[in-house]
């Protein structure tokens, strides 16, 4: 970390920053991150694809038979450096008497930019999650909770470490079960419950308290949209090419429909993703985007792998079982009512890539930079104008954070 031509106080400053970024920073600490090479990520042009897991079939070997080979297709999603985020602020040469002044305009300057960057993992882990759990009543017990963790382990996602962020609402309303629900002062969980609002553990979910949730908008499209559901739709076919979180699929109207929307379509069930085996639940879906009045492209995309004859690649990622088929099918919305969402992740799913500057030296403008525990970089500039006599500080981050697969991740809806 050079220190250029700054004061004690301001290196001070800097480190003061830095230790409170880390320490501000709640759901994005509990995401992968995925370190990036300055050099690599400029001759990509700061985007590059990042491999899915694979997933196999087997099959039955017969002895004095040759076995025949899958073809395995590798499938990968393309991640970017897309969050540029500065936090400037000047003080005149009066204002730098106080140097008060200038360790809280920098306490600012971390806090926002640790905000930013928790509330874009919050934001892609809800927009684009495509697990959905719709509750009628207010977050208040176990089982709510455990909705989510059925709806990962039935589609053969066990063993994976997992976090569950609630709005402070939804949080607390837990919080209250616990400190009531086993209410014997000194047992431990309940006693946390009571005094911090402290849940912890719960279903198998690290719990993390929010600020507030991503809201999602009650669903505007009304009650009788179908989906297109013959062999082209539920057949979609994933390839090597293709960013395969996303399908175009088509609707009798989107007049209504937006992105963030949650919805099960009638007759689709989810399948366990390595047994392929039906788990006689509703796929759950989120909308993306809307294209057109009659097209969206939705998530995840419809691999049935059960009509005609599939590629390998449709086999080895099959999500869905097709219960009945007909030419459409209606579709439901979850997102009933406008609420906070509070996204549940695998924590191996969602990935943050720090990005990293080239800054000269010796060029009007001093430097410190230095990286914090889960790799982001943090530069703060300090320029003087001596025609107005005042100094220039900056605060930059640079990073993205990509979905891997949002059928590892998704939302608690409460009220619905």
């Amino acid at each position: 970390m050079a220190t250029n031509n700054f004061s004690k106080e301001e290196r001070v400053m800097f480190e003061d920053a830095l230790m409170g970024f880390d320490d501000a920073l709640t759901i994005s600490k509990n995401v992968a991150a995925y370190n990036t090479s300055g050099e690599m990520m400029e001759r990509a042009g700061d985007t590059f694809s990042r491999p899915v897991p694979y997933i196999l079939n087997s099959q039955d070997r017969v002895i004095g038979s040759a076995v025949t080979a899958q073809g395995n297709t590798q499938l990968k999603v393309p991640a970017s450096l897309t969050e540029q985020k500065t936090a400037p602020f000047t003080l005149n040469a009066k204002e730098l008497r106080d140097l008060h002044q200038e360790g809280q305009l920098g306490k600012a300057a971390y806090q926002r930019l640790a905000s930013d960057l928790d509330q874009k993992v919050k934001t892609v882990a809800s927009m684009e999650g495509s697990l959905v759990v719709a509750v009628s009543g207010a977050a208040g017990t176990y089982d709510n909770v455990a909705l989510a963790e059925s709806l990962i382990l039935e589609q053969g996602m066990q063993g994976y470490e997992r976090c569950l962020g609630l709005t402070a609402r939804d949080y607390n309303g837990l919080a209250g079960n616990l400190s009531t629900a086993s209410r014997s002062f000194g047992n431990e969980k309940s006693d946390s419950a009571y005094e911090r609002s402290y849940v912890g553990m719960i279903a198998g979910f690290d719990t993390l308290k929010l600020d507030a949730g991503k809201q999602i908008a009650a669903a505007g499209g009304g009650g009788s949209i179908t989906v297109a559901t013959n062999g082209s739709q539920v057949q979609y076919a994933p390839t090597s090419t293709a960013d395969n979180r996303y399908q175009s699929v088509t609707f009798s109207s989107t007049t209504g429909m937006a992105a963030g929307d949650c919805f099960t379509i009638a007759g689709i069930e989810a399948a366990h993703h390595i047994t392929k085996e039906t788990t006689n639940q509703p796929k759950t879906f989120r909308v993306i985007s809307v294209t057109n009045g009659t097209t969206a492209v939705i998530s995840p995309p419809m691999i049935g792998a059960n009509q005609g004859s599939p590629t390998d690649a449709e086999k080895q990622y099959k999500n869905i079982n097709v219960a009945s088929t007909s030419a459409t099918a209606a579709v439901s919305f979850l997102n009933a009512n406008a609420a906070g969402a509070n996204p549940f992740w695998l924590k191996q799913s969602i990935e943050i890539l720090p990005g990293s500057y080239s800054l000269p030296e010796g060029q009007g403008v001093d430097i410190l930079r230095e990286t914090t525990e889960n790799g982001i970089e943090v530069v703060m500039g300090k320029s003087f104008d001596n025609k107005t006599f005042e100094t220039l500080y900056t605060f930059d981050v640079l990073y993205g954070v990509t979905n891997l697969n949002p059928e590892q991740n998704g939302i608690i809806l409460f009220n619905q």
